[in-house]
């Protein structure tokens, strides 16, 4: 399972232009079955507009990359992505299909 996090860098001005290509690229990742959720990230005084982030599973390290660098936001440097894989360990019992 990976964590994706997508915080805005120095060309957060194209994003409007961008933003009916990012979507898309959002609604693919549903439609593949391999993203369970997406957001915005919060700021501590919760205010959105850091940038966003991804829970996907069901796929490599690989082919995450592969997908993250697809996302138009990542390929015109409007946000810098971060992955993080997580390894399930213990899961509450509504999560089972995570743990592989």
């Amino acid at each position: 399972m990976f964590v994706v996090t997508l915080k805005f860098a120095g060309n957060k001005a194209a994003a409007p232009h961008l933003m009916e290509g990012h979507n898309a690229w959002i609604r693919k990742g549903f439609e593949d079955g391999v993203f369970l959720l997406t957001g915005s990230l919060q700021s501590a005084a919760g205010n959105a507009g850091l940038g966003g982030a991804v829970l996907a599973h069901g796929i490599s390290r690989t082919e995450i990359e592969a997908r993250v660098a697809a996302d138009p936001f990542v390929a015109e440097q409007v946000v810098s992505a971060e992955i993080l894989e997580i390894a399930p360990g213990r899961l509450d019992e509504r999560l089972a299909f995570l743990k592989g």
